[in-house]
């Protein structure tokens, strides 16, 4: 006769058994960013789930973001008081109650039903910023009119520059207090698993999709309450928006190659708020967004999304960091999963981090439940590391906190 768990009850049992049946681990078990992966890939559609994954054309730039930061070593140090610890900072002047912030990512809200707002939610809640896309679902006015926090924006420029002054307009008056400009998506990289998985709002009704959709029914049903269905930000830019169709290929006409710094600079002359450039790899550029008036430089290859073959965030940044010195801050992206990679770029010289896939996993696992519980775990690794290297500060992170940093 089988004797009952002095703690577990028989439907607890019965719950972590299935539980570890599917390779998923149980909710109070999640220990770290992966766990929440696995989670978010059982519950979020393959198209979508995919999508978040997804690198450009080989993925040898995606991959590439990973093994540098593996490949950064730490410095062990224990002959230091560290029985106070501070992770508060700031990012552009916002305090932050952790130097990190929620990364503007397309189609957050195909992800989790109203998956933008449910993530600014998590951030307010936890004390950093969220940063909405420009291609996201829900529309910067849903979003707003659901958070008690401001938000901050992220703007592609279009063609249209009429539309993008729009864009910027709007975000003024939902008061964002930062603008985040991207520079690295003027065209598209090819992610592969997009084009044979026919991504799309809804996805594309292949006889696949249809199949991967029914066996995620809290996914679909979660859907019905969506405030949008589309890329919420552009619904008014076209007629018949509605049409997915129509608006992929206005979306795709839009992208403009040809901006320069004297596009930068007729942002910032729009923007009366914090301005953030991101997509900076190169020293040059840097110093060009340096003197168009950047209030921070966020140094990223868009998660290994856009140029396949690019230098990991990790290679690219002492070199950025060598030439601006300290005339802007610099803000790192692309790879973090966890709040030992968040020490190590703030060693490399990062006031903050971006994260991206690590927040999503959360928001597919749980909503908005499961993007505080990324970023509790990020803050908790992170006070981990700072008190076996022997840093009580975030703000006081040096150099020497790497084994041969540089190199």
């Amino acid at each position: 006769m089988a004797l009952a768990h002095p703690i577990l009850d028989s439907k607890e049992i019965a719950a972590a058994r299935a539980s570890r049946t599917e390779g998923v681990p149980a909710w109070d078990a999640i220990a770290n960013i992966e766990d929440l992966r696995e989670v978010a890939r059982k519950r979020v559609p393959k198209t979508f789930f995919e999508y978040v994954e997804a690198g450009s054309y080989d993925e040898i730039t995606l991959a590439a973001n990973r093994s540098a930061l593996d490949a950064l070593e730490l410095r062990q140090k224990v002959m230091v008081d560290v029985s106070s610890r501070v992770q508060a900072t700031t990012i552009v002047g916002q305090p932050v109650s952790l130097p990190v912030a929620l990364a503007p990512a397309g189609l957050t809200g195909a992800v989790y039903p109203n998956g933008e707002i449910r993530a600014a939610q998590a951030a307010g809640a936890f004390g950093v910023p969220f940063c909405l896309s420009t291609m996201s679902v829900c529309s910067i006015e849903d979003v707003a009119a659901a958070v008690a926090k401001p938000f901050w924006f992220q703007l592609y420029l279009m063609k249209d520059r009429g539309f993008s002054r729009s864009l910027i307009e709007r975000a003024h008056a939902a008061q964002c207090p930062v603008l985040v400009l991207t520079m690295d998506l003027h065209v598209e990289g090819q992610r592969t698993a997009d084009v044979h998985n026919g991504l799309g709002i809804p996805p594309r009704l292949t006889l696949a999709n249809v199949v991967d959709i029914a066996k995620h029914p809290r996914w679909a049903f979660g859907m019905l309450r969506s405030k949008e269905y589309t890329f919420g930000n552009l619904r008014d830019a076209i007629r018949n928006s509605g049409n997915l169709g129509i608006l992929s290929e206005w979306v795709k006409q839009q992208f403009d190659p040809s901006f320069d710094r004297s596009d930068v600079e007729w942002v910032r002359k729009l923007w009366p708020g914090k301005l953030i450039v991101k997509g900076i790899l190169d020293p040059q550029d840097a110093e060009i967004a340096v003197a168009t008036g950047a209030d921070a430089i966020l140094v990223s290859n868009h998660g290994g999304r856009q140029l396949d073959g690019a230098p990991s965030t990790v290679e690219a940044f002492p070199a950025i960091r060598d030439a601006v010195g300290d005339r802007t801050e610099l803000l790192f992206d692309s790879g973090i999963r966890s709040g030992l990679d968040v020490l190590k770029a703030l060693a490399l010289g990062a006031r903050a981090c971006f994260i991206g896939r690590a927040y999503l996993y959360g928001l597919g696992a749980r909503g908005k439940e499961g993007v505080c519980k990324a970023l509790s775990l990020i803050s908790e690794e992170l006070d981990t590391g700072m008190a076996l290297t022997g840093v009580t500060d975030v703000k006081a992170v040096s150099r020497d906190v790497l084994v041969q940093p540089d190199e």
